[in-house]
């Protein structure tokens, strides 16, 4: 597997920076079976080797129980080494009682399939549940909670959940590109858009991410520093030039 040298770089610094694995870590990886989670899974396979400490690490696909054949995707984790487990349930049978017409799903299938995760990582010992949530996924979050909700939100490179598993997202400095190109690179069988649940629902196709994509597209063609500056911004919030009065100096 010839993982491009940056991703493993940009891996590499994140780990170093935030402590995201260390000793004796058991790292649970949603592995959804994109370009991003399939990347990450042979990132840390990689590191797994090179690492001046020793972890584990297993992915774990979750379906949402509307017949996914996932056989490829688990025959390729098994032939390079990585221990892969698929969780089925019935999210999608549920959905259909809980979600409304004409109402947005992404965030239900996400609070459900993060549940899944959850239950599976405290079960079975595992202390740290990796995402492979990148760069451009962090600028999206923060651009749509900003024009959007009202509120300064990103994604945190690590946070610990109220049960006690710590949240890691060891690409959070890698751009989409990369991951995008890596995939291309190494053959890697990704599953795309076919596996969405909203290809079987009378719902709204989500809208807001895919415009603040192509806004984030327009800004970067003007000005190609924006992402570097987005994540030196990103670790450098000064929280009392804001209005939120608990943060203020006086």
């Amino acid at each position: 597997m010839n993982i491009n040298k940056s991703i493993l770089r940009s891996m590499g610094r994140a780990n170093a920076k935030y402590g995201l694995i260390t000793e004796g870590d058991r790292v649970l990886l949603g592995l959804s079976g994109g370009k991003d989670s399939l990347s990450l899974a042979h990132a840390l396979k990689h590191m797994q080797r090179v690492a001046p400490f020793d972890f584990t690490y297993e992915a774990v696909t979750v379906t949402y129980g509307m017949g996914e054949d996932l056989k490829i995707l688990h025959e390729h984790c098994l032939s390079h080494d990585i221990k892969h487990t698929i969780i089925d349930t019935s999210i999608f049978e549920l959905a259909k009682d809980k979600i409304r017409k004409n109402s947005s799903f992404c965030s239900f299938f996400s609070r459900m399939r993060r549940g899944a995760l959850y239950t599976y990582a405290l079960e079975n010992g595992f202390n740290k549940l990796a995402l492979a949530h990148h760069l451009d996924d962090a600028a999206e979050s923060f651009f749509m909670n900003f024009m959007n909700n009202g509120t300064l939100r990103s994604m945190a490179p690590v946070y610990k959940a109220e049960n006690g598993i710590v949240v890691i997202r060891p690409l959070i400095h890698v751009r989409e590109r990369q991951l995008r190109d890596n995939a291309v690179l190494n053959e890697l069988p990704t599953i795309g858009d076919e596996a969405c649940p909203a290809m079987r629902f009378d719902v709204k196709m989500p809208h807001a991410r895919y415009e603040t994509k192509e806004l984030l597209a327009r800004l970067e063609k003007e000005n190609p520093h924006l992402f570097t500056s987005l994540k030196s911004a990103f670790e450098k919030v000064q929280v009392n030039s804001f209005a939120q009065k608990e943060f203020l100096d006086c």
